[in-house]
């Protein structure tokens, strides 16, 4: 009787020690936002039969379980995809609405207006030198800001692409650390070792994973996770795949190296990139391009048909030389000779008439049935509001997140309060415990002392 209860004091002292240790740990890591609280689970030991009685064998430690709830888990990385997408496209969107200087002097809107402007006063005084001045003016500054907000659009997209790179690269690293984990926490739990720390460290891989694209995780019988990206299967617990850029007609995507099923991005960084490269910036450039299209062509038409001022007069002039590959020029030789400026209807030199003509073309339904400075409104407008779109999304997604976490918090998060509760608990379990053991060895002593 007396071994009895030596023996289940001294298995107590040894779970209510663990249980001190375990609850330090959570202490410890109070701070770390990866760190999912641990709770030791204590169960009766199992009792002996003897000499048809039933004798107690004390406590023990069933488990110490990581407090997680996957069902939250999963919803933050739906909204960490989700967020990461519309923030990200937002910045972009951004910048590249700070590309046409809007509203301001250095915008497009009052450049065109300066150029159609300087016609009208140079319709005034057809040979006046100085009007003409400030039309080749007006004309180069408009030239060098389409110019300006072009490269600004390739600049931009290979920053993109560049970045887009940088990130594959990335999940690639996160698949092989995930998939490392994998192992171990197999290897560990097949040893009977503590798990619960590498399970946080893959929790976590797998949220910066899903801040980047979009993935679905499962948790096999093994407990490995089984993570996707857009369909194609990207680390198990045999294997991590690995993902490349694929730049093709203008779009960026990724796809699996040694091939496979196709890869849907809709969600993280790596699709806000995508979207933006693939679609935001070549269907603003499609739009500018049309706009500053159908403003040389109207304007070289009407120019062609006035006459300058040189000896002998000149017609059937462009004024703008081309508008290709993004770039806006001005007829060089106008540039050299401001007399070559066509705004004589009849080859007289005092005849504006063809300058009144150009300045006109501001009211002229050139595009799709609008003006140059509606059609460029809209094009400004449709920026701005995809913008505050995706802008709004990311509010809204960021506010989801922020519950999500506060309830992860809540649950999985260490309370120094209840912890410190613990440390009492146990610690005074532990002590009677040991009060046990001492009370043991007195009733020993006493039976010795009586033989």
């Amino acid at each position: 009787m007396i071994t009895k209860i030596f023996d289940i004091s001294s298995r107590s002292l040894s779970v209510y020690r663990r249980a001190l240790e375990v609850t330090s740990h959570n202490i410890a890591n109070a701070n770390n936002p990866a760190f999912s609280r641990q709770r030791v689970i204590f169960e009766t030991d199992i009792s002996d039969l003897n000499a048809g009685k039933v004798w107690g064998n004390g406590v023990r430690i069933s488990d110490v379980q990581r407090v997680r709830d996957s069902l939250i888990e999963a919803h933050i990385r739906e909204a960490n995809s989700k967020f990461y997408n519309n923030s990200r496209q937002s910045q972009l969107i951004n910048n590249i609405e700070s590309y046409f200087s809007e509203p301001g002097d250095l915008g497009l809107s009052n450049l065109f207006a300066g150029f159609f402007n300087s016609f009208d006063e140079l319709a005034t005084s057809p040979n006046s030198t100085p009007l003409r001045m400030n039309v080749l003016n007006a004309a180069n500054n408009l030239s060098a800001k389409v110019n300006t907000i072009n490269q600004s659009f390739a600049r931009l997209k290979q920053d993109i692409k560049d970045e887009f790179q940088n990130q594959v690269q990335a999940i690639n690293t996160l698949l092989k650390q995930i998939h490392q984990i994998n192992k171990e926490q197999f290897n560990n739990s097949y040893k009977g070792l503590a798990v619960n720390d590498l399970l946080d460290k893959r929790d976590d891989l797998i949220q910066q994973l899903s801040q980047i694209v979009n993935i679905t995780v499962t948790i096999d019988q093994n407990n490995n996770a089984n993570v996707s990206i857009g369909g194609a299967l990207a680390v198990d617990g045999l294997h991590a795949a690995e993902f490349e850029t694929v730049e093709s007609n203008g779009s960026l995507s990724i796809k699996l190296k040694n091939g496979g099923i196709p890869v849907i991005l809709n969600g993280g960084n790596l699709n806000a990139l995508s979207e933006v490269y693939s679609d935001k910036i070549p269907s603003y450039q499609k739009n500018l391009d049309q706009i500053v299209t159908a403003f040389v062509d109207a304007v070289n038409q009407v120019h062609k048909q006035g006459f300058s001022i040189t000896n002998p007069p000149q017609t059937n002039l462009n004024f703008f030389d081309s508008y290709e590959n993004g770039v806006l020029k001005v007829n060089q030789n106008i540039l050299n000779n401001p007399a070559l400026i066509s705004v004589s209807a009849d080859g007289d030199n005092g005849n504006g008439d063809i300058a009144l003509q150009i300045a006109g073309l501001r009211e002229a339904q050139l595009v799709n049935g609008s003006t140059i400075v509606d059609a460029y409104s809209a094009l400004i407008n449709g920026i701005g509001n995809d913008a505050s779109l995706q802008t709004n999304y990311a509010q809204a997604n960021n506010m989801v997140l922020s519950q999500l976490e506060d309830q992860r918090e809540s649950l999985s998060g260490v309370s120094i309060d209840e912890e410190m509760t613990n440390v009492l608990k146990f610690q005074r379990s532990y002590e009677a415990s040991a009060k046990l053991i001492t009370v043991a060895d007195e009733m020993i002593k006493t039976i010795l002392e009586m033989v």
